[in-house]
C-alpha cells in the first residue's frame, strides 16, 4: 500500500466535494427532487444510522448537523450534510466530518462518509458509483 492511500487514517476529518482526489468522495448527484432526498437524508441522521443525532436541520439553507459516536472508542464526531440543487437542477449531497477531539481518525471519518453515501444511494433506489 502506498503512503499516499494511507493519509485518510492519520487526518481528523474526512468532507466530500466535486473536484475530490479520491472518486468516493465526490459527493453525489441525484436526478431526484430535492424534498425526498432531503428526508431521507434526515432520516439517516435522524437515528437511521447507528450512533447518529441531528442537532440542526435548516431545509431553506440546505445543511444537517449532526454528531456521530464511533462504536469502539465512543468518540464524538461532528457531520454537517449540505443538499442543494447543481447547475443542472440536479440534487447534489456533501459530507464533512469532523474529529471534535482533532486526533487521527484512523479513516472512521472517511468510513462514515461513504456509509452514508451507500445508505443514500440504497433508499433511493439509484445504483453506487
Amino acid at each position: 500500500m502506498e503512503i499516499g492511500s494511507l493519509r485518510h487514517l492519520v487526518q481528523d476529518r474526512a468532507g466530500t466535494g466535486p473536484e475530490h482526489h479520491d472518486p468516493q468522495l465526490r459527493g453525489r448527484v441525484y436526478g431526484i427532487p430535492f424534498e425526498r432526498v432531503w428526508s431521507e437524508a434526515l432520516r439517516l441522521a435522524g437515528g437511521g444510522l447507528r450512533g447518529w443525532a441531528i442537532l440542526r436541520a435548516d431545509d431553506q439553507d440546505g445543511r444537517i448537523q449532526a454528531e456521530a459516536v464511533r462504536l469502539l472508542s465512543r468518540a464524538v464526531d461532528d457531520v454537517e450534510i449540505r443538499i442543494c440543487l447543481d447547475h443542472n437542477a440536479q440534487t447534489r449531497v456533501d459530507l464533512t466530518s469532523r474529529s471534535r477531539t482533532q486526533r487521527p481518525d484512523l479513516g472512521a471519518n472517511r468510513r462514515r462518509i461513504l456509509n452514508f453515501l451507500r445508505e443514500m444511494d440504497v433508499r433511493l433506489g439509484v445504483a453506487s458509483p
